[in-house]
């Protein structure tokens, strides 16, 4: 595999396309009109341009872009995360072209893109499931009567999409029609189609997800847990790994579950396999992400493996070069997604130009970014500006870590999650682990994060003022007596 055609933008392109360079392999860039200037564009060793803004228009054209590879003599294509990733006719297409796909198989895409299918798979290889019904419906009456049999609160979940769309929460029978109709209509908005599934909705929920690795030949290894629970609109915000209370009983039992998860669809490359565990530690399978996720950082972090690198080298069909046995978890790892979003007006997207952007560094701190300074934020995408990733020793090292890069940062002209970052770092609830997905819900709020501002401005003129009368005593030029 000689070049890679990278089908995606900003951050994850950039990170995709530094391994190739260190593999020996030549990349190219896809952007849109909007994206002309972008880093990934420039760091590429060729560009092509794909169309207007709209990603209808540019990145979701996977006949052009199988077009253009074909015209490169592109020998891979990695579709990243988002856009056409978990797209099986695009993968089915870049193979029918003589082209790799690095990534899973159609058929893999095809089965756990379905949430029910995926359920159905899973629960043929012994992985518990959260109870409910087995089908897609669309019909009001029968999520009642199913409601009445699994007991509320129920969650009512969209089959064909995820990112929380289709999705709500209900305590009781008599809100059941107004959510679902609610529900149904999302999702036919978001994924033309309108079929939902229903099942007991787990109280106090963690989000935790098990990352996986298989190559041609059947080998999967687990490569340990990512927590996920800090989430606005169902949308992750902060991420470690490992989890902070996973015992290593339960570690093993998830990661062999989501092991055979993956071998339920012959599952080959990266993937993850997402669990809820309720308050008693019992856990359940949700749904399997097939192909690299956002949070992907943290893993490496941790087990020191490049999981990009691993993708490439499984798609051109080397064997996996470790057993589960070799695989270790080395100190801790915290992640934040920097969105440009405004946290005191319900993180609202916030676009504009980037009119200071500097990132922070020094040891243990990775920042995956795709912006530089004076660029605009545009209106047309995901508003990420970058992953800012800490590694420690121990989660409380890591901790600190984070709270020191978050304070290097500046950003100026757009709002960002960064002051969000902080406040959950300083919050008892997340220090002491003590915490699930309502983690939001439960204890923020901008008046919140307006104090927090307040208090660390009064610390820091508290601070300054001590230091200027240090400094003035110490600079103080002694009197002396003439003789």
């Amino acid at each position: 595999m000689k070049k890679i055609l990278v089908a995606n933008r900003g951050e994850i392109a950039l990170r995709v396309m530094k391994t190739a360079r260190r593999m020996g392999i030549s990349t190219v860039a896809v952007y849109s009109e909007a994206d002309r200037n972008s880093p990934h564009t420039r760091y590429a060793d060729e560009a092509i341009c794909l169309g207007p803004a709209p990603s209808s228009q540019s990145y979701l054209r996977g006949d052009l872009i199988i077009e253009e590879a074909l015209r490169l003599g592109v020998d891979g294509i990695h579709p990243g995360y988002g856009f056409l990733s978990e797209n099986a006719g695009f993968a089915r297409a870049v193979e029918a072209a003589g082209i790799t796909f690095i990534g899973p198989s159609p058929e893999s895409i095809e089965v756990m893109g379905s949430k029910l299918a995926a359920k159905e798979a899973a629960k043929q290889f012994n992985v518990p499931m959260v109870p409910g019904i087995e089908q897609a419906i669309t019909d009001v009456d029968m999520a009642i009567e199913i409601g009445r049999r699994v007991g509320y609160p129920i969650l009512i979940k969209a089959s064909a999409g995820g990112g929380g769309k289709g999705m709500r929460i209900v305590e009781r029978e008599e809100d059941t029609r107004e959510q679902m109709e609610r529900a149904i209509s999302e999702a036919v908005s978001a994924f033309g189609d309108g079929s939902v599934f229903i099942e007991k909705y787990v109280t106090g929920p963690r989000h935790i997800e098990v990352q996986v690795m298989g190559d041609q030949y059947g080998d999967i290894v687990y490569l340990f847990e990512r927590e996920c629970s800090i989430q606005r609109r169902h949308q992750k915000v902060v991420e470690e790994a490992p989890s902070a209370i996973l015992t290593p009983e339960l570690r093993r039992a998830m990661g062999e579950a989501a092991v055979r998860v993956a071998q339920s669809c012959n599952y080959k490359g990266a993937g993850t396999v997402e669990f809820l565990i309720d308050s008693d530690r019992n856990f359940y399978f949700l749904e399997m992400n097939t192909r690299l996720q956002v949070e992907h950082p943290v893993t490496e972090m941790i087990t020191g493996l490049d999981l990009v690198e691993w993708q490439i080298r499984v798609a051109r069909g080397e064997k996996l070069g470790f057993s589960q046995d070799d695989l270790k978890i080395n100190g801790h790892a915290l992640e934040l997604r920097v969105y440009a979003e405004d946290p005191l007006n319900n993180f609202l997207p916030s676009v504009g130009r980037l009119e200071r952007y500097r990132i922070p560094s020094g040891e243990g701190i990775r920042v995956d970014g795709g912006f530089e300074e004076g660029m605009d934020v545009p209106i047309y995408y995901d508003p990420m500006l970058a992953k800012l990733v800490v590694h420690g020793a121990n989660r409380a090292e890591a901790i600190r870590k984070m709270k020191d890069a978050i304070k290097q940062y500046e950003v100026k002209g757009v709002a960002t999650t960064l002051p969000f970052g902080l406040f959950v770092m300083d919050h008892e609830a997340f220090v002491s682990a003590d915490f699930d997905t309502h983690f939001v819900n439960q204890y923020y709020t901008p008046a919140k994060l307006i104090e927090m501002d307040r208090e660390n401005a009064e610390l820091a003129a508290v601070l300054a003022l001590r230091q200027y009368l240090k400094n003035k005593r110490r600079l103080k030029v002694p009197q002396t007596t003439q003789v």
